[in-house]
């Protein structure tokens, strides 16, 4: 940012990409920067502004080297002539004059279609008109390259020395794209970073620019404020600089101007652990700073001061923390309280090949995959010293090396394990632990050895042991913190790399310079690399002095150290032979696709090995691991004890041998939780627990499985059983955890019967004629005499159905699926679209006419057995419709099934009945059942239905195939996603659907059907969620626009944005506003077609909250209010239903609130299901502020720019918030 005066007189304020990106980082540094600027008295750490830096300058190296490739490419521009390419001069300053006459020769260049444009320079003067109380804001930007596509249109392209794609640089993008559109240039609706290894970054601008507009509105809103503030003198140069605390203006409470500010005003975020939402909590009880909370700490203990939103035991645990931190004096080293000592017994005795280790990382670190898509991370230093402090470095810079590097470091691992029985590898925090099993799962080497010491409990964290058993009176509980306690006088200097995160800057600052041609640049990036050795031998050797004193405190208080550990040789995870031959005839493979499919297969054939494994080790993790590190985890309740209570004591209920209890644990389960009555868990119990485990490693937290009686918005109701050998207690436990992953069954053994004929075919020159094989190929479906799918357009569809045009993709599908040739067929069937309507009149005509056996499986019986349903439904004899009921049995209570119900291992008897009498016939079961040869033989099956594709991973789909010659898929990837425990090599955990759709959001037409029209949606919100999740193809039936409402607001989408501040997965607010809604709605009408006008009933609303905190929330508030038949739940819950109106809302009050990220909460799957469920309407309730923030990865990005791409379309609902975006 700088101001510029303008030749008319006065002075305009002159923005840049790189300004919205810091003010997104940091408001209240930005705005602090701008006060110097404006001249105020304010004193600021410098800033070098990286716009003016990069408009002094041509171009850097990387620029230099895609210029030339350009020019030998297109050649010089000639501007009579298309093509070329055109050089734009740099200003000769940044004055009003040279920038737009530099932004003329650009706007020439376009207009003459040149073929590249390099260093664009873009000048608006006047983005934002100034008036006669605001100033004139404008923008500058230089563009690397615009390249004119193949459509005529220009493609933004930006170079970056960085290996991956930042936010930031996403950002500019973005604004380059908006200047083009300004001009009336034809613009690429994709933009592209050229990164520094050469890889090309393609982003979707709508997946950038919402984002980039409501950044851009924020920032010429904060500015403006600032500009126009004055002193009492009526000068702006008088005028106060911004406050900390001001409630307009966000703070990370991080940043060197950040810091100085929360030390000053004593801010509770110095409390080490203090979250954002907990600040705003005690805010609210009048505790605002760090000295009010400590003194607090004899009231919280004796249980006179209460915080709503904080737990009494975080309270206490916060309040003592603040107290340890203002009782530390000086520089000196902090106070330091023992406060378990029994937690000091998870620290072994020492050995002398004991190891102290630590990863260096990059998050964002990008490869391309084997499947186009992208590997994002790497681990580019493994670092370790032993106990004479002797350092190894093992460097990585790309993956390839990353993989070679865990090799080598498993092999002086075992090396050593070998010289030094029970040596352990010490670190600190999770993140080593983590990436060992990242890495090998992501190269699919070393998994055995990793799990062996994982199994072994080599590994030992020493973080949760100093959380569980110091209190520090120190901000923070990172390494680097508590140095002071233990390393005397080597503590580290503070010049050259302190900190993880100048690691990571400075390598990819050394990783660039290395790579050029300049001897000396390439020395100063060896410089930086040693530096960054010397910072992580620093950390080892912090690591094992941090143990010795681990180690002296276990002595102080007579804490024996943990006994040997004595591991279970018989769990143990081996890669199979088959998926390291697959493995290899992938990296042998000359033709991408089969590359692609043989890796895929490999990867496939440990599955359910990886799936077991990954979720052992999360499970093992969360015994030692501190709570709040897993507490946002999936099927995870942290237990409140104020809510719970035993509902029935320890008991023998009739004949059974083994006492009881029912309790009902009080919490709120994570977002994204799946467990469910009837299922298995875990729970945990603090040490010491109330009963002896010999699993169970000093420390740790002891697991006892449960069964789940009934889950609600209160929390959830267990069984738990009587440990052996036990008495009865009293103690409760303190999570709810996932229980054991079910058994794979058949499904492994049936996978690598597959795996090992397709390597035998490859192994030969050729894959076998498979469906699966043409699905991990993404080939299009091979039909019997070749060509395209049939066309629903064509005589041959209508013919198929008898001449019924509405019934034409029916004939079509029933066409194309007879003449498949051992391959598979996609259907995708967005909200409303007659999805399961399609695939039971297919298997209608299939086995009535061509008298095929036909299977159909997805993820749970409930899926199941609705297609049967809508098979009978559709005129199948239920004679010719079987299953298995789950578990065996039908379930007394309910009412029986249309469908003939099968005995256990009935299917294949079931198959030959009818097959023997000529007879077509539908056989519904799971993966378990069709990889079963005894239930389904072999290829027995002509065609087999996958319904909620989806949803329904590759792994499975590979194992149920066997049994059939043909596949059809159908589903929907936009609806929720499958969930995965485990890491894999190769991305066979995703869905089957989602696979052939690759990039795209609807099927490419050569590779199935999509199913373009919905007949639940009204037109106005069919387009809303068409844009949302369809690339714009699907629109409403015509029947679908026959309903109308009155009396309640427009159809389509009504965003109401609320006021709130620091609420995570509640709000009142919104609850309110909900109860406000549903009453409006019960006041209006609702008739179909011709049909009678009735009143709309509580039967015709439904509220999906994003949490489940939020659904109690809203359910309390609709009691209270009389509307308590109105149905209340979370997305998982409604998956599959609708109602006239759907009101949906997110809670969340800002980014920084949201547990699990924004990804989670905006994640376009979840809205696209909770916005779809409604015929009518949807009404989005969420803070105005949700839509703030600059998210940290390309992910992020998409997400929030799918949320305001809704609110942008949407029609404004009831009292309009104070909206922080606007402009």
């Amino acid at each position: 940012m700088f101001i510029q005066k303008r030749p008319s007189g006065g002075e305009r304020i002159v923005t840049s990409a790189s300004d919205l990106t810091a003010a997104s980082a940091c408001e209240f540094a930005f705005l602090r920067r701008a006060d110097a600027r404006f001249g105020r008295n304010v004193s600021v750490p410098p800033d070098d502004d990286p716009m003016l830096a990069r408009a002094a300058r041509l171009g850097d190296a990387h620029e230099e080297r895609t210029l030339a490739a350009y020019r030998d490419e297109l050649g010089p521009w000639d501007p009579a002539t298309p093509g070329g390419v055109a050089e734009i001069p740099r200003p000769d300053s940044m004055s009003e004059a040279d920038l737009l006459a530099v932004s003329a020769q650009t706007e020439a260049a376009l207009a003459a279609q040149a073929g590249v444009v390099f260093q664009a320079t873009f000048f608006d003067p006047a983005q934002r008109p100034g008036t006669a109380d605001e100033p004139e804001l404008a923008f500058v930007g230089f563009a690397d390259f615009l390249r004119m596509t193949e459509a005529g249109e220009y493609e933004v392209e930006d170079t970056k020395l960085a290996r991956r794609a930042r936010v930031s640089a996403l950002m500019q993008l973005a604004a380059y794209v908006e200047q083009l559109e300004r001009i009336g240039v034809p613009v690429a609706p994709q933009a592209t970073l050229i990164l520094g290894d050469g890889a090309r970054s393609t982003h979707r601008i709508s997946d950038i620019a919402p984002v980039f507009r409501a950044r851009r509105r924020r920032l010429h809103r904060i500015l403006i404020d600032r500009a126009t503030a004055v002193g009492v003198d009526g000068l702006r140069a008088s005028a106060n600089p911004v406050a900390w605390g001001d409630p307009d203006v966000t703070a990370c409470g991080r940043c060197e101007v950040c810091a100085p500010e929360i030390e000053r005003t004593r801010d509770p975020l110095l409390i080490a652990g203090l979250r954002t939402t907990q600040r705003s909590a005690l805010a609210a009880a009048g505790l605002t700073t760090i000295d009010a909370i400590a003194d607090a700490l004899p009231g919280i203990v004796a249980g006179d001061l209460d915080v709503p939103g904080i737990a009494p035991a975080v309270l206490t645990r916060l309040s003592a923390q603040a107290a340890a931190q203002v009782g530390a004096v000086g520089d000196g080293p902090p106070p330091v309280r023992v406060i378990d000592a029994a937690a000091l017994a998870a620290i072994p005795a020492p050995n002398p090949g004991d190891l102290f280790f630590d990863f260096e990382g990059d998050p964002l670190y990008r490869e391309p995959g084997t499947d186009a898509t992208a590997r994002w991370g790497i681990d580019y230093l493994f670092g370790f010293v032993d106990a004479e402090e002797q350092f190894t470095a093992l460097w990585a810079h790309d993956l390839a090396a990353e993989k070679a590097a865990l090799l080598r470091f498993l092999e002086l691992v075992a090396e050593r394990r070998a010289r030094f029985p029970g040596m352990r590898i010490y670190h600190y925090a999770a993140y080593e632990r983590t990436h060992l099993l990242s890495i090998a799962a992501r190269h699919g080497v070393g998994e055995a050895e990793v799990d062996g010491l994982l199994r072994d409990q080599v590994l030992v964290d020493l973080y949760p042991i100093v959380r569980r058993a110091v209190l520090v009176g120190s901000r923070s509980y990172s390494i680097k913190k508590l140095e002071p306690l233990y390393m005397g006088a080597e503590l580290r200097a503070e010049d050259g790399v302190t900190t993880a995160a100048q690691s990571v800057t400075e390598y990819a600052d050394a990783t660039a310079q290395l790579a050029a041609p300049d001897p000396a640049l390439r020395a100063s990036g060896q410089q930086r690399l040693d530096a960054i050795a010397d910072y992580n031998r620093y950390d080892c050797v912090s690591t094992l002095r941090l143990r010795d004193w681990l180690q002296g405190l276990a002595a102080e208080h007579g804490v024996d150290p943990a006994p040997p550990f004595v591991p279970d040789t018989t769990q143990s995870f081996e890669i199979s032979v088959l998926g390291a031959r697959l493995a290899e005839l992938a990296e042998a493979a000359t033709d991408p696709h089969e590359r692609t499919a043989a890796a895929l297969a490999g990867s496939a054939i440990d599955y359910h090995a990886r799936e077991q494994k990954s979720f052992w080790w999360a499970h093992f993790a969360r015994l030692t691991d501190p709570i709040e590190e897993w507490a946002d985890t999936r099927d995870v309740l942290v237990v409140d004890p104020a809510q719970t209570r035993i509902l029935e004591d320890w008991h023998l209920p009739g004949r059974a041998r083994v006492e009881r209890r029912h309790v009902r644990l009080g919490g709120e389960l994570a977002p994204g939780s799946s467990a469910k009555a009837g299922g298995e868990a875990y729970v945990l119990y603090a040490p010491p627990a109330p009963f002896a485990d010999p699993r169970t490693f000093p420390g740790q937290r002891t697991a006892q499985r449960v069964k789940i009686v009934a889950r609600d918005e209160h929390g959830v109701v267990i069984e738990e059983m009587l440990p052996r050998d036990a008495t009865p207690y009293d103690t409760l436990p303190v999570a709810l955890v996932p229980g054991p992953p079910p058994n794979a069954g058949r499904q492994r053994s049936a996978i690598e019967e597959w795996g090992e004929a397709l390597a035998d075919g490859l192994a030969a020159g050729a894959a076998p004629a498979d469906p699966v094989v043409d699905l991990l190929r993404r080939n299009a479906p091979r039909l019997v005499g070749g060509g395209p799918l049939v066309d629903p357009a064509s005589p041959l569809a209508l013919a198929t159905v008898g001449g019924d045009p509405e019934a034409r993709t029916i004939g079509a599908v029933v066409a194309s699926v007879r003449r498949l040739d051992r391959s598979a067929l996609a259907v995708q069937g967005p909200p409303g679209t007659g999805k399961t309507y399609l695939a039971s009149r297919v298997m209608k005509r299939l086995v009535e006419e061509d008298g095929w056996r036909i299977g159909v499986v997805a993820q749970s019986h409930r899926v199941v057995e609705n297609v049967l349903d809508g098979v009978i439904s559709a005129g199948v004899d239920p004679a010719v419709v079987g299953k298995v009921p789950q578990g065996g049995r039908l379930d007394p209570d309910a009412l029986p099934p249309e469908y003939t119900v099968l005995g256990v291992g009935g299917q294949a008897g079931f198959l030959r009945e009818h097959g023997n009498a000529g007879r077509g016939c539908v056989v519904g079961g799971t993966a378990w059942d069709f990889s079963h040869e005894e239930r389904f033989p072999r290829r027995s099956l002509d065609l087999l239905v996958i319904d909620e594709a989806g949803q329904f991973s590759l792994a499975p789909t590979i194992a149920a195939s066997v049994s059939a010659e043909r596949l059809l898929l159908l589903g929907d990837p936009q609806q929720l996603p499958q969930v995965s425990q485990g890491s894999h090599p190769e991305p066979v955990d995703t869905s089957a659907l989602a696979w052939v759709i690759g990039d795209h959001d609807t099927l490419p037409p050569e590779l199935g059907y999509f199913l373009a029209e919905t007949r639940r949606m009204h037109p106005e919100l069919a387009g809303v969620v068409s844009e949302l999740s369809y690339e714009g193809r699907l629109s409403a039936h015509p029947a679908a626009g026959t309903r109308h409402v009155t009396g309640c607001g427009p159809a389509g989408l009504v965003w109401h944005p609320v006021g709130h501040r620091g609420n995570a997965t509640h709000s009142t607010e919104e609850a309110a506003a909900a109860v406000r809604l549903a009453q409006e709605v019960l006041a209006g009408t609702v008739r179909v077609g011709t049909g009678a006008e009735r009143l709309l009933t509580p039967a015709d609303i439904i509220v999906v909250a994003a949490y489940n905190a939020q659904v109690e929330t809203v359910s309390d508030a609709l009691v209270a209010a009389g509307l308590a038949e109105i149905r209340v739940g979370t997305v998982d819950r409604f998956q599959g239903l609708e109602a006239v109106i759907a009101i949906v809302t997110l809670a969340a009050s800002s980014a920084e609130d949201v547990p699990r990220g924004l990804e989670f909460l905006l994640m376009r799957n979840r809205l696209n299901v909770a916005i779809s469920r409604a015929q009518w309407a949807a009404h989005l309730i969420s803070s105005d502020r949700l839509g703030e923030g600059l998210p940290q990865s390309a992910e992020g990005l998409s997400a929030l720019s799918g949320y305001l791409r809704l609110t942008e379309r949407a029609a404004r609902g009831g009292e309009p918030a104070t909206p922080t975006l606007s402009a």
